[in-house]
């Protein structure tokens, strides 16, 4: 196992992040938000913050900076501040102070006095149900009503009546923030007519083209460095507010400007995971067969409609064999911050309502619930003749419940002290997808080889696999590969996001180390080279041939080049018209809850999953840990709450609960490991978003099977579990 190559530079300080970046003659912007949740900025006072100590400029909707909406290749139209007055949710960004130092920006932001012209709010999703929408189709094109039926069957509810047993439950999830270590910043400096931005981002080559867009600039006069990213989770997707702002204010001013939110900005400015409200019914045999599925969700979504969580058509439709399916997803737009992509986003929330379905079932049929689920394993997505690619869930569920002492589960929990001790276990999915990518590798003279590519490494680790990949590809040691990542100037490398880094990443390596040892051997055979016609191979570093071995360095040196370079890309394509492609996993966990005072405690957890090849499984280990400590989190600590007039009540990280140490027990996870090169040559999947999905759900079927209260909705609390 490999620690991460970036590791000293880190836990030393000198990885720089993109607000450590500094510049002579730099000025700080501060940002100026809605202090209503919805209506219409009458007027901006600023005269007295222009005059305030060390203010070189305030904007605002009537003076403002020089932008256009923005557009996204793969997110479409992007929302950007001061175009105009509309005022639609609380901490919406109104305008910018810039001054010499961040202390007098921000000082000055308060003197700037905003008159509104107030409009009600609407911010309750429960309670605003008759305003929802059909949500619009998802990204691969799927309508938000799909139903899947058997021969002869008329209906979803004629399927459910036929059914032996039925359980239906209405299921909630809270809003979250992604609360990324690393608050959102950019710095932006222009130098003739060209700008760069330092910022943290996941994918250096989209945000370079969406500032383009909405600055009105050729794409290749903007560059994006992002090296260092302080966790991202779907929130650094996009530009966001600051890049706009930083960039545009840059131009005017022509002075390098930084903007960094404070951490309360970041709840409001920038993006949370909408609430969600889900109805699941299921049908099955006595014996357990499933035979109708139903589920309905209905997800918040901002004014604009820019984002709506798909609970429904994630997961449902591909983790059981189901003869008799039917899905739908609703929105409703609410006066709330943006809504975007978070970890695992659809399948977080949507599994714990399938998941705590499938476990109600196997109450009613007194099954265990691991077979209820081997029972109905899929083979295929529901309506699809695509085979999955690979799939070793039961293998998952078979070694966790061994590890995990499943057999010594009751029904009933098991007392301890003065605490009730339940198990519960629930199945993972996650879409094993990977975006195009370009990568450039070039052999250089001090024998070291450079592997670059656009993308970013948001703590994942995709440096490291970097590292690995390049060095088994080229037959050399890892350490000498030096990975450069994060610079838009560099070849494109897809998102790092959708768990798609290391087999996209991966996969372009392989071909790119091909195409450059293929490129050296022919130079190696040329005339004047040391194999002048000569049949030569590569192996272990080193070109061989005529009972000679020579370094790719040694080479090149002797030929008096500096390095050879060559690029390879990779892309998904033909394998999509064969089989379905998925990630796979089984949760358990045990929690404790305290007889008298209902606290509940997660004790034990223990994760298997089935992800294709593990190229680092010290960095996987560390993701999947990750994932299922979210999942704790928003099973038993996380919630956004907005007030009725729009205004977050937890926006910040004092209000706001996250887990702790304390929260964590130990964290088992244990790796299934069987190479997928359907999916792609390197065989690896993802890794990022699966250890999240499930995990909720296992916690609420612990805590049901621990004290007999099926509690659907989470955060799961105190007041819950209180007879």
């Amino acid at each position: 196992m490999t620690s991460r190559v970036d590791g000293p530079l880190k836990v030393s300080g000198r990885a720089k992040y993109g607000a450590d970046h500094g510049f002579p003659g730099m000025v700080h912007g501060y940002v100026v938000v809605s202090t209503i949740g919805h209506g219409e900025v009458v007027a901006m006072d600023t005269t007295v913050a222009k005059s305030a100590p060390g203010v070189v400029g305030v904007y605002s909707p009537f003076d403002p900076l020089k932008l256009r909406t923005a557009t996204s290749m793969l997110f479409g139209q992007t929302w950007v501040p001061l175009q105009d007055t509309e005022i639609v949710y609380y901490g919406q960004p109104i305008g910018l102070v810039v001054a010499e130092t961040f202390e007098q920006a921000r000082d000055a932001a308060a003197l700037v006095k905003v008159t509104y012209q107030l409009r009600p709010s609407v911010t309750s999703l429960r309670g605003n149900l008759d305003l929802a929408e059909d949500a619009p189709p998802t990204r691969e094109g799927t309508p938000s009503v799909v139903v899947e039926l058997a021969p002869g069957v008329e209906s979803i509810q004629d399927a459910l009546a036929a059914s032996q047993v039925v359980v239906e439950g209405t299921y909630s999830t809270a809003a979250q923030n992604h609360a990324a270590m690393e608050p959102h910043s950019a710095v932006a400096v222009w130098e003739s007519g060209e700008l760069t931005v330092y910022c943290g981002t996941q994918s250096a080559g989209m945000q370079a083209a969406e500032l383009a867009s909405g600055l009105d600039v050729d794409e290749s006069a903007v560059r994006v460095l992002s090296p260092f990213v302080g966790g991202a989770f779907g929130s650094k997707t996009r530009v966001s507010v600051e890049a706009f702002l930083a960039a545009a204010a840059a131009r005017v001013l022509n002075r390098p400007v930084k903007v960094a939110l404070t951490r309360e900005q970041v709840f409001t400015v920038t993006a949370n995971r909408p609430e969600t409200l889900q109805k699941v019914a299921l049908g099955a045999a006595a014996d357990g067969t499933l035979i109708a599925l139903r589920h309905d969700s209905w997800s918040s979504t901002p004014r604009d409609r820019s984002y709506v969580e798909p609970t429904s058509h994630t997961m449902t439709p591909k983790a059981y064999a189901i003869p008799n399916l039917a899905i739908s997803q609703m929105m409703v737009p609410l006066n709330i911050p943006p809504t975007s992509i978070m970890r695992a986003p659809g399948e977080g929330p949507g599994s714990f309502a399938l998941e705590s379905a499938i476990d109600e079932l196997a109450v009613a049929l007194r099954m265990d619930p691991i077979e209820l689920r081997l029972h109905n394993n899929s083979t295929a997505p529901v309506g699809s003749d695509l085979l999955w690619s690979s799939k070793h869930l039961e293998e998952c569920y078979r070694i966790g419940a061994r590890r995990f002492g499943w057999a010594n589960r009751s029904p009933e929990g098991r007392e301890d002290g003065e605490w009730v001790v339940g198990m519960g276990t629930a199945t993972a999915m996650y879409p094993a997808m990977r975006f195009p990518a370009t990568v450039l590798i070039s052999l250089r003279a001090d024998e070291t080889a450079v592997v670059s590519i656009g993308g970013a490494d948001p703590g994942t680790g995709l440096r490291t696999v970097m590292s690995l990949a390049g060095a088994e590809s080229l037959d050399i040691p890892a350490d000498r590969i030096i990975p450069q990542l994060g610079d838009s100037a560099l070849p494109p490398g897809g998102l790092s996001g959708g768990s798609t880094g290391t087999a996209s990443v991966a996969s372009a390596i392989m071909i790119a180390a091909a195409q450059v040892i293929d490129d050296l051997l022919a130079l190696a055979s040329s005339p004047g080279a040391p194999f002048a016609g000569k049949e030569v191979s590569y192996a272990d570093g080193c070109v061989h041939g005529d009972g000679q071995v020579v370094s790719f360095g040694a080479l090149l040196r002797e030929i008096g080049r500096e390095s050879i370079t060559a690029r390879g890309s990779s892309a998904p394509g033909e394998e999509l018209t064969k089989h379905s492609f998925s990630c796979f996993g089984a949760q358990f966990v045990e929690v404790r809850v305290h007889k008298w005072t209902c606290e509940t405690r997660v004790s034990r957890m223990l994760g298997v999953f089935d992800a294709g090849r593990i190229i680092n499984e010290k960095t996987a280990r560390s993701q999947i840990m990750g994932g299922m400590i979210w999942g704790v989190s928003a099973a038993l600590h996380e919630r956004l709450d907005i007030e009725p007039d729009g205004r977050p009540a937890n926006g910040d990280l004092a209000g706001y609960l996250v887990p702790v140490n304390a929260d964590i027990p130990d964290v088992d996870v244990h790796f299934v490991q069987y190479a997928d090169t359907l999916h792609n040559p390197s065989g690896a999947k993802g890794l990022g978003e699966i250890g999240v999905v499930g995990m909720a759900a296992a916690v609420a079927n612990a805590v049901y099977n621990a004290t007999g209260i099926r509690v659907r909705h989470i955060p799961i609390t105190i007041e819950d579990l209180l007879d």
